[in-house]
């Protein structure tokens, strides 16, 4: 078997086969067929991705078709937004349909198959009904009106279009068999009786066809070639089959194609719902401001948040398809919007927790442009201008007045680095009548070539431009928060999902537009809002640089014996860390992530020249390269500055052939 044929997933397998057994390759033809009722989200974009992937891989048209069959629930804005969003992820539909399109055709379809004694009028309650289709484990039973006479269907069904009879009435239903082991082929309703008007047809209609019914035969007039569908809908492949087999015989040489329908593993994504109802519901009820806020799982709040169209094609590639259904977790879609910012996003400086800097031997009223590189993974980016001066504003978190040597921040009689800028030493703090630190004042060095282990970043007061920046958080607490059954997923709502502050950026940034990306240096990725004016700059958080979430796992195995805990803890971090090496390519995903939680909180107490030594390990070895990799993104997020060695070992690292490594040296 080749290695291409290797790499086919099991779609591609059956389209190669067809191919083999006779199919034109003219004749491939897919589409992509959501209902107008809501935004699209994450989990649609793996079937928008499957489907126009198939498209492009051969060469074969994708028809967007809009299953617009419940004016009840449908609106023209939702239309608007899937197109949108559609485009906005690089994809280009061959055409563009709708199931009303053929709601005259599913009728005069529908009036062949009961004068063929294959449906029929029902006039039962729906209660009733559903009494008598019976249990997966017992038979339904034939209802009252199931052998009326063709001739009074035709009557009952004519008039039912007219908008003689109310809602809930009559129904009409497919004569299949009430005893089938499949409930779905027990008589299937067809028609409904809906006095709503149509956001294309108006009142054209007050019947209105079931959704089995008008897809399977919408693919068929559209001559799908392979109708692709997520696994809640296999058991409705017998009844797809069925309905395109009834209506084959009427137009055989006109539509010659049946189209064969075939599952895959939905996208379920941990810490995140994909109901459109319940979506709306979050809407509706004010936790968010709209279908489109940052914390939404739809591809509209994504965009807004920052994503971008390749970190998301990039995650539905690593996804893949599947025919088992699997929750992926959600850091994996942060992976790939980091490794994408990456490389695209230029550098700038904000702080979003202020305090003042004073740096008392450098002349007042003085004021320099020092040069700042704009991304160093892109050398086409170039460089910038930004202003330093007395007066600065750091990170809060990034001073001490006292702390221990693995603290590689400020501290009082400690130096750092200012990026792009001098070395300073802090001499002594000013506080409020609270004792809370306002000031802290510092001397600098000229001589910039000295080695310190800190870099902090900065924004000049005098220059400093005010922003509101929006942290966003994950919307729900609970990985799976709509499968608890004595809980409601609103229980599991994170309050902290948003947190809005007033920040100080750069002045770069005061021409900044609407959609643009950037890396907050040390904070993370952050992105201008919609609601960004020339009057105020807005910014919305889109990940932070490192996976947070990771250390909120439990730091120690419950199944653990107390005394293997006190033996670990009495060994130096970095001996515990080294023990995970030995196997931590080896591990399962469960057990990796939990095993990267516990080396990131033992890292804490894990110094530079701890972890130096390990960047010479053998090639071999990939794991303890591993572990390596991880513990230095935790010193550099404490403050720890690069040097020649760290950057030599991050590079060797981004090009290996371990693909766990790689992924670890991305996110320095």
């Amino acid at each position: 078997m080749s290695e291409e044929t290797k790499s086919l997933n099991f779609i591609e397998h059956i389209i190669e086969e067809d191919l083999r057994n006779g199919l034109e390759k003219e004749a491939l033809r897919f589409r992509f067929p959501p209902e107008p009722n809501g935004y699209l989200h994450i989990g649609h974009t793996k079937a928008i991705g499957i489907s126009f992937g198939l498209g492009e891989k051969y060469q074969a048209p994708v028809n967007l078709r809009f299953d617009d069959t419940n004016p009840a629930k449908e609106e023209q804005e939702y239309v608007d937004a899937i197109k949108r969003d559609i485009s906005w992820l690089g994809y280009q539909w061959a055409n563009e349909l709708y199931s009303s399109d053929y709601f005259q055709q599913l009728y005069d379809w529908a009036i062949a198959l009961i004068k063929e004694g294959k449906a029929y009028v029902d006039s039962q309650s729906s209660e009733a009904m559903a009494e008598q289709k019976g249990t997966p484990t017992q038979p339904g039973v034939d209802g009252p009106y199931r052998n009326r006479s063709i001739e009074e269907n035709l009557d009952l069904f004519q008039r039912m279009k007219a908008g003689e009879f109310p809602e809930g009435s009559h129904v009409l239903r497919a004569k299949i068999d009430m005893q089938h082991p499949n409930m779905l082929m027990r008589d299937p309703l067809m028609y409904r009786i809906l006095k709503k008007a149509h956001h294309r047809t108006g009142n054209d209609w007050c019947i209105y066809p079931m959704y089995d019914w008008t897809h399977g035969e919408s693919d068929y007039i559209e001559q799908i070639s392979h109708s692709l569908c997520s696994l809640e809908f296999k058991p409705h492949r017998e009844l797809y089959d069925w309905f395109k087999e009834q209506v084959y015989k009427y137009q055989p040489n006109a539509l010659p194609m049946l189209p064969k329908q075939r599952e895959f593993a939905r996208l379920n994504l941990s810490y995140t719902i994909m109901s459109k109802r319940k979506l709306l519901k979050l809407v509706e009820e004010g936790i968010v401001t709209g279908w489109d806020d940052p914390r939404m799982p739809t591809i509209s709040g994504l965009r807004r948040r920052g994503y971008t169209p390749d970190s998301i094609r990039q995650f539905i590639d690593k996804v893949g398809v599947a025919k088992r259904d699997n929750v992926i977790d959600v850091s994996l879609l942060e992976f790939c919007i980091r490794e994408d910012l990456n490389k695209t996003a230029p550098r700038v400086m904000a702080v979003l927790d202020p305090v003042k800097l004073v740096i008392t031997n450098y002349p007042e009223g003085k004021e320099e442009w020092l040069e700042a590189e704009n991304n160093q993974e892109d050398e086409s980016a170039g460089y910038r201008k930004v202003p330093f001066s007395r007066e600065l504003y750091i990170e809060k978190d990034d001073f001490k007045e006292e702390a221990n040597s693995k603290f590689f921040r400020l501290k009082i009689g400690g130096e750092v680095r200012l990026k792009n800028a001098y070395i300073i030493k802090a001499e002594r703090v000013v506080k409020d009548a609270n004792g809370t630190v306002t000031e802290i004042h510092a001397t600098y060095s000229e001589d910039t070539e000295r080695k310190v282990k800190g870099t902090l970043h900065w924004v000049s007061i005098k220059h400093a431009i005010k922003a509101e920046v929006r942290e966003y958080d994950r919307l729900f607490l609970d990985e799976a928060p709509d499968s608890h059954a004595d809980k409601d997923f609103m229980e599991f709502i994170n309050p902290e999902s948003l947190k809005v502050i007033d920040a100080f950026v750069e002045p770069s940034l005061i021409e900044a537009k609407v959609g643009e990306r950037f890396q907050f240096q040390r904070l993370g990725y952050f992105n201008v809002d919609d609601d960004s004016t020339s009057e105020k700059l807005v910014f919305n958080k889109t990940v932070g640089l490192r996976d947070t979430w990771a250390k909120q796992a439990p730091k120690n195995n419950e199944n653990q014996p107390a005394k293997k805990q006190q033996q670990q803890s009495n060994r130096p971090a970095i001996e515990q860390i080294k023990s995970y090496g030995k196997k931590y390519d080896r591990m399962t995903d469960d057990e990796r992530e939990k095993a990267k939680s516990e080396i990131q909180e033992l890292a804490q107490n894990v110094t530079y020249s701890d972890v130096e030594p390990l960047f010479g390990t053998s090639a071999k070895k990939v794991g303890t390269r591993i572990i390596t990799m991880i513990t230095l993104g935790v010193l550099l997020n404490n403050g720890l500055e690069r040097n020649s060695e760290i950057n030599d070992f991050i590079a060797k690292g981004l090009t290996d052939k371990n693909d766990l490594l790689v992924a670890e040296a991305n996110a320095l």
